[in-house]
């Protein structure tokens, strides 16, 4: 995706699935969770909102087994972090204004998972798990 949509057409498009698989990345991952998190101010609430609609995205295009628990709660944490108390004029605006992250392998999360590691296992894909405690930051 290109991020020509403005950031209501992106939202209905993402949460009605009308956005292809192939054109919602990681970018998209992260406009999306911002907006669920800056529209509705309670995080658990718009966490878990927009877990949901990850999830149906992701089953209605036949990828249920990518959607990857510690992954998407660590990055609504970080999201979260950086969009409350300043002001963006668009989704587009905060990726811009944290390219932290959107480096997957090297960004944000590194600092406090082994990222890889975290991706590969499945008990991080099925359960959120912070970050592991002797500061190897596997979370695994």
């Amino acid at each position: 995706m290109d991020g020509s949509l403005d950031d209501d057409d992106f939202l209905e498009a993402f949460e009605t699935v009308g956005i292809r698989a192939g054109g919602f990345g990681h970018e998209e991952h992260v406009r999306a969770a911002f907006l669920h998190l800056t529209r509705e101010r309670d995080f658990g609430l718009a966490a878990v909102r927009f877990r949901a609609a990850l999830r149906r995205f992701a089953s209605a295009h036949g990828a249920a087994g990518k959607y990857h628990e510690t992954l998407t709660w660590a990055y609504l944490a970080l999201i979260n972090e950086r969009a409350q108390g300043t002001r963006f004029a668009s989704s587009m605006e905060f990726v811009e204004r944290h390219p932290e992250l959107l480096d997957q392998k090297t960004g944000i999360l590194s600092r406090y998972y082994d990222v890889g590691a975290v991706a590969r296992s499945p008990r991080a894909r099925e359960l959120f798990l912070l970050p592991h405690p002797r500061g190897d930051g596997s979370g695994a």
